[in-house]
């Protein structure tokens, strides 16, 4: 069956499905972490991939695998991609395709932060049809919070409470001014003090003219609330599609990294586009998300106000943080 001829009593099956499955290797990432806090383990485990700040531990794979063995078992003609599997030797110059339905999964986002014992990490599991999440899945099993979304279904936290937390709320008039701006520092670190260029220092000046007093930075200044950095890019989404962070901005994310997040997303009424802003930033056409483009900007669903429609409001915003923001340099390698 072609992914578009997935019925949808069969889309309902596979969503119970993808959520007991979260549930399942979440309890594995909590039962893992129980057993250091308890003492029966020492310091946490792990490998260097990248570098210092781009790791894996035992847990990743453990979790990983079994995922990837549950989804295989269920639905044999269904295709996977996980990063740790996918990390360990394949080459990254694809984007999800469009002839498969595509599990996508990240088994523990937000490793660093697991190493820590820092609560903001979780299982990521999203499917893919078309080329498009249809399904996300989020548990963080630490805060007991699982986000979930199905096509045409919405989006929910613990399956009961509906995305965003408070329905129809306008974006701010003046944002980003009173708006919380979501980003991650990423893992280059290279140092721009020395000249070496770099992601780094690119996000570095983005950060800071977004929190800068109105007509500072030569008319960049954005005065937002606050800017946040959890450590887990799927997370981000996820509190973006609750509505407790207005703007999302990042790249570097690979399909896994974001896939499940962005399911919820758009289930819960955001946009998602690319972080870079194109020539002619204030009149040209918005594009959705292509996943894979390792290029992010997300806005929280909106309401509408007297002026304008909730994706007028949400366009407005996307334009000025294009106005704001430093170009970021991150391509799929051999592309």
């Amino acid at each position: 069956m072609a992914p578009s001829q997935i019925s949808d009593d069969e889309l309902g099956e596979i969503y119970t499905f993808a959520i007991q499955l979260g549930k399942d290797a979440g309890k594995m990432l909590m039962d893992a972490a129980r057993l250091r806090m308890s003492g029966s383990e020492g310091v946490q485990k792990f490998e260097e991939k990248e570098n210092a700040v781009d790791i894996v531990t035992k847990t990743d794979t453990d979790v990983e695998a079994f995922i990837h063995k549950s989804i295989a078992e269920k639905y044999p003609h269904h295709k996977f991609i996980g990063e740790e599997t996918y990390s360990a030797g394949a080459s990254k110059d694809y984007l999800i395709t469009r002839d498969h339905p595509t599990w996508c999964v990240d088994p523990l986002d937000g490793t660093v932060n697991y190493t820590h014992l820092f609560p903001m990490f979780c299982v990521s599991i999203a499917l893919c049809l078309d080329g498009i999440p249809v399904i996300g899945v989020i548990y963080a099993p630490f805060l007991n919070q699982l986000f979930t979304a199905c096509r045409g279904r919405g989006a929910l936290l613990n399956e009961t409470q509906r995305l965003p937390l408070i329905r129809d709320s306008p974006i701010p008039p003046a944002a980003p001014k009173g708006c919380v701006f979501s980003c991650e520092w990423g893992k280059d670190r290279r140092d721009p003090a020395k000249g070496e260029g770099g992601n780094l220092g690119r996000k570095i000046e983005s950060f800071v003219n977004m929190a800068v007093e109105l007509g500072g930075r030569d008319g960049k200044g954005g005065m937002v609330h606050g800017v946040r950095s959890l450590g887990s890019a799927t997370l981000d989404l996820a509190y973006t599609a609750m509505g407790s962070f207005d703007i999302w901005w990042e790249g570097g994310c690979w399909e896994w990294d974001v896939a499940a997040g962005v399911a919820i997303l758009l289930e819960a009424g955001g946009l998602v586009t690319t972080a870079n802003p194109p020539e002619n930033y204030e009149t040209a056409e918005i594009p959705d998300v292509r996943l894979g483009s390792r290029l992010y900007l997300a806005i929280r669903p909106a309401g509408p106000s007297e002026t304008e429609t909730a994706r007028q409001s949400q366009e407005r915003v996307v334009r000025e943080v294009w106005k704001r923001v430093t170009a970021l340099d991150y391509a799929r390698p051999g592309a």
